[in-house]
């Protein structure tokens, strides 16, 4: 969120305390006074997380403290899975492998970490996948199913689930 306030004492507290009110977890603040600003407000940043469904609520409650929400942002992709995929991932075209996951608008690779030990020998890359949804998760996962298969890939899933 990004929020405007009066630049005076408690303002901040009082942006802070609705958040912690509807049972909001503060991750990071980013607030700078800038001494030569002529202006009486102050922009302040905050990443939070928030219980679903109280985002409304969390609004309101800051209206009332007077605090101006000039954006806030969400996390699209709120699902996320690590997979383990070993093989001949660059022979057989890591790029297109992860692009029929990005592609479906669904879900992403957000993150790819990769071990090649010889140019013979197969690779073994850490995969991990966001998506909008458990549902839409399990769907990215059988494209990943199926396109190990295709390539003759071994895909390593874990048990647990990362939400």
């Amino acid at each position: 969120m990004k929020l405007e306030m009066k630049d005076s004492p408690g303002q901040l507290v009082a942006a802070i305390k609705p958040i912690s009110e509807v049972g909001g977890n503060i991750i990071a603040v980013i607030h700078q006074r800038e001494p030569d600003a002529k202006e009486d407000t102050l922009n302040v940043q905050i990443v939070l997380e928030l219980p679903e469904g109280l985002l409304e609520r969390l609004i309101t409650l800051l209206k009332e403290q007077g605090v101006h929400i000039q954006r806030i942002n969400e996390e699209r992709l709120l699902f996320r899975r690590t997979v383990i995929l070993i093989g001949h991932l660059m022979h057989t075209d890591l790029s297109d492998t992860v692009d029929q996951i990005d592609s479906t608008g669904f879900a992403e690779v957000s993150e790819l970490s990769m071990s090649m030990p010889a140019v013979q020998e197969r690779s073994t890359s850490r995969i991990t996948i966001k998506a909008l949804s458990k549902p839409d998760m399990e769907a990215a996962l059988a494209i990943l199913r199926r396109v190990s298969r295709q390539k003759s890939l071994l895909l390593i899933e874990p048990l647990e689930e990362i939400a």
